[in-house]
């Protein structure tokens, strides 16, 4: 059997124990930095299989790495498996809380890191049978959620001496990531004031509360002045208890992003002044509580040409008539317009011809070649931290019913179904094919790499996160 058979052989004797796993860690959904029980359970898998394990990436519990084999070059694979607060849903297709208020994963982690490790564990099984020199390094990353986990990883250096990472992440079609994404800062705002009887003595107080909102009425006029690809999104976390009590402390939560890392920065210093000023209009103190930030995804087209070939030359993804009607039933739920959505994104996204009876088919198994003019992503992950650091190519697979809203009990439910775990197996396979690609074929690695340093153009990564900051 050639390499490609004994990776494919290896994944599919591993299916079994793989579903056990994912729906597992889907029974034990934990949210961002108390991922006690799934990190555990793939460290020790990890660990059986002859991976050497440390703990406390970033500054992080429940973040580890996981490493195997000698000399170069070293492949990482990036898995994750933090969940949702509030998603707590039965394995139905209708929405029906485990636990109400709980978490459940509403994007499919619980498929993500263990599809992951089944990747570190096919590669690792044909290169120790072939005699072939390498490393492969499993991420378990936490909180991506939250954005923290590998901006807080990759702070602390641990993605420094890749050669090349690969990802994936669930969804409703099998397509290569080849676009960019949305660089972010994550910081609350703190204002300060004193508190005062608000009907008999107002003038001996001073509204925290007020200067919240100066600012984000400040903010709102900053809005026509910023890159139209931007966003800026908030929420008052505080602000105050009763009407009566001017409040002495109030709160704002900011996501600003914007498609490169300078205008972010560009962005959050006008913030600030618009937070100075906010706090003298209102006679309050404030600080700024600077959570998280991180980059763009810088494309990769040799890793992202890679991973298409891969999926494309296995392309063994079916789905049944009960997965069918399952999906179809849960599309019924949705937000009007959302299959269309999912529909529209599809032809953006890739450049495949679509028909119009394609939107009637709950489940793709067909592979989407990707774009020849890459999309440009309205949400941010920390996966471009690490793409900026060492070419990086990511994959989506169908995991979900065409349209699915992100985050929702129907992402819940199809996560823990078999049509997740058809989709993990499936992006298991691609990912190992690919890594035994780029350990075995040195020109395809430095084809990677001379891209990754054009695409660069000089600019080094410098971690967004200032040196006090800490994982939360």
């Amino acid at each position: 059997m050639d390499a490609k058979g004994l990776i494919l052989d290896r994944v599919d004797q591993q299916g079994e124990e793989l579903c056990y796993i994912a729906k597992e860690i889907w029974d034990h959904p934990q949210i961002a930095l108390e991922e006690t029980f799934a990190s555990q359970l793939l460290a020790e898998k990890l660990a059986a299989d002859g991976f050497d394990i440390s703990w406390g990436a970033g500054g992080m519990p429940t973040a580890f790495v996981a490493e195997w084999g000698e000399g170069a070059p070293l492949i990482g694979f990036l898995g994750e498996y933090d969940a949702l607060p509030g998603l707590s849903q039965e394995l139905s297709s209708e929405k029906s809380p485990l636990h109400p208020g709980g978490p459940g994963h509403g994007c499919g982690h619980n498929l993500f890191g263990t599809a992951c490790m089944a990747s570190a564990m096919a590669l690792k099984t044909v290169m120790q049978q072939g005699g072939i020199k390498g490393r492969i390094r499993f991420y378990g990353c936490p909180a991506e959620e939250t954005l923290v986990g590998k901006t807080f990883m990759a702070r602390d250096g641990v993605f420094d001496d890749l050669d090349a990472a690969i990802s994936w992440h669930p969804g409703d079609s099998n397509i290569t990531w080849n676009g960019s994404s949305l660089a972010m800062n994550s910081f609350r705002v703190n204002f300060y004031g004193v508190a005062a009887h608000a009907g008999g003595s107002p003038w001996l107080g001073r509204s925290a509360l007020d200067g919240v909102m100066l600012m984000d009425a400040g903010v709102n006029y900053m809005r026509e002045h910023v890159p139209p690809e931007s966003r800026i999104h908030s929420v008052v976390t505080s602000g105050g208890q009763a009407p009566n009590v001017v409040p002495a402390f109030a709160q704002v939560w900011y996501f600003v992003r914007a498609p490169h890392r300078e205008q972010v920065e560009e962005m959050y210093r006008w913030m600030s002044d618009i937070a100075k000023g906010a706090a003298l209009m209102s006679g309050t103190r404030h600080e700024i509580e600077f959570l998280t930030g991180c980059y763009e995804i810088l494309p990769n087209d040799v890793m992202s040409d890679l991973l298409y070939e891969k999926m494309a030359e296995i392309d063994d993804m079916r789905f049944s008539d009960q997965e069918r009607e399952f999906a179809k039933a849960l599309q019924e739920s949705f937000p009007e317009g959302s299959v269309k959505r999912g529909f529209d994104w599809a032809q953006i996204s890739s450049s495949a011809q679509l028909e119009s009876a394609d939107i009637d088919d709950p489940l793709w198994e067909r592979v989407l070649p990707h774009s020849p003019t890459p999309p440009l992503l309205g949400g941010s992950t920390e996966v471009a931290d690490v793409s900026w650091i060492t070419p990086t190519g990511q994959i989506t697979t169908t995991c979900w019913p065409l349209g699915t809203p992100g985050h929702s009990w129907q992402t819940v439910a199809s996560s823990g179904s078999s049509i997740g775990n058809k989709g993990m197996i499936f992006a298991a396979k691609t990912m190992a094919l690919a890594g035994f690609d780029l350990v075995t074929k040195p020109e395809l690695l430095a084809e990677a790499k001379a891209e990754f340093e054009r695409a660069r153009a000089g600019r080094a990564y410098v971690s967004p996160l200032p040196p006090e900051a800490t994982p939360k």
